[in-house]
């Protein structure tokens, strides 16, 4: 492992497709067994007892047991050693609240430069957000109650072509501050697995070379979605009436299910490309292998913490919603009956409880996604090994840099 400040990658050794000079995870340790998954290397006995295997592994001696009812001192009667943990996780595979609390610890060991990121980002957002909506974006388009069916109809796709105007600018800048907080806390998280200091300096150093590739990612995988959607409604809309809507409706939701199927598939495709430094396509086949065979499990996690991260947000936002109704007096339009026409001191507001919200989940979510990442590539390719090295834990060899350069 490299070192040097510009280390981003806490194992950069993918499995498959690297370029020249990385080298490859550890090969299984009986070949006649091709689904094994552990590398030949074992951790010593005094970091974590191997799950198979024949061989003694070297290294120090295992720590003392207690010796609970006279069983002897180094027996098997006190059970193996716990793993090793250098930083916010354990270096053995991760539960799901192992996941959770490594992301949170995260954000609590490097607050300065967690809170530095996410802060600063949420303020531009928030900013550009309310004065795109406070002067550019035109009043959206409304459906008349008394309208006839086909005038409904009619101005029920102008409101949904009127609602996707309106969210085009808030989604891409959404985009771009998902860009830059995905880039910078992936190497905060990487450094703070093997519990090393990082400042923001640091993780911008690192994270700079991937940022096109990164942005071109975040970008295609928003429009697969797109096209797939696309493909699924476009035949019932031009089909028109109430055929053409069941079969929107059916083709819709079709296309949804496929859409969640890649979009787990794809979910880390971005950790690969900035820890490997890899293109576009090989971060995206990187992903599909992690997740093969355990798409379920990755789509559960995800959804919690969409849950867990959507909860935090209404949490926040609600208080500082009323607090702009009241201040902006939307409260009495409210309950006179009336469209409120908001201000700014609703906009600014609701805008404080946005940034203080996202201040709180980006690290999350991009923690969580992080961590899922090593976590599969612990499962499959004994990434805790090179992961124990790179730490400097004793028992684990040398330090192996990945430093090299092709044909050295």
């Amino acid at each position: 492992m490299n070192e040097s400040p510009g280390w981003a990658s806490p194992g950069s050794a993918p499995s498959d497709g690297q370029e020249p000079g990385v080298p490859r995870p550890a090969e299984p340790t009986d070949h006649s067994d091709a689904s094994s998954k552990w590398s030949k290397e074992q951790p010593p006995a005094g970091q974590w007892s191997a799950p198979s295997g024949s061989g003694t592994p070297s290294g120090p001696p295992r720590q003392p047991t207690p010796n609970w009812g006279g069983s002897p001192q180094g027996g098997h009667w006190g059970g193996p050693p716990p793993a090793a943990k250098p930083g916010v996780i354990p270096l053995r595979p991760l539960s799901v609240g192992e996941i959770l609390d490594g992301a949170v610890s995260t954000l609590r060991a490097h607050w300065r430069t967690v809170l530095g990121i996410t802060v600063t980002v949420a303020v531009i957002t928030q900013i550009c957000d309310i004065l795109i909506q406070r002067y550019l974006l035109p009043a959206p388009a409304e459906v008349d109650p008394n309208a006839t069916p086909s005038e409904a109809l009619s101005q029920s796709f102008d409101v949904v072509r009127s609602t996707l105007v309106n969210s085009a600018p808030t989604f891409a800048i959404t985009l771009i501050a998902t860009l830059f907080t995905t880039a910078l806390l992936t190497m905060v998280i990487s450094r703070s697995i093997l519990g090393r200091p990082v400042t923001l300096a640091d993780a911008w150093r690192e994270a700079k070379p991937q940022l096109a590739r990164l942005l071109g990612l975040t970008l295609l995988l928003p429009a697969i979605a797109f096209a797939i959607m696309t493909v699924g409604v476009l035949p019932g809309m031009l089909l028109g009436g109430g055929a053409g809507i069941a079969l929107s409706l059916f083709c819709g939701l079709a296309a949804f299910v496929v859409v969640l199927w890649l979009m787990i598939r794809f979910s880390l495709a971005s950790p690969a490309l900035m820890l490997e430094r890899q293109s576009i396509k090989k971060s995206l086949s990187r992903s599909a292998k992690l997740v093969g065979g355990a798409w379920w499990r990755i789509f559960g996690i995800t959804l919690l913490t969409l849950l867990l991260t959507f909860i935090v947000s209404m949490i926040i936002a609600v208080p500082f919603g009323l607090i702009a109704y009241a201040a902006d007096d939307g409260l009495s339009s409210l309950f006179a009956g009336e469209t409120p026409e908001f201000g700014w001191p609703f906009l600014i507001i609701t805008g404080i409880g946005a940034v203080i919200a996202a201040s709180i989940t980006y690290p999350i979510s991009a923690g969580v996604s992080v961590l899922l990442y090593v976590d599969q590539r612990i499962r499959r390719e004994a990434l805790d090994l090179e992961l124990a090295r790179a730490a400097d834990i004793p028992g684990y060899g040398p330090q192996q840099s990945t430093d090299t350069t092709p044909g050295s």
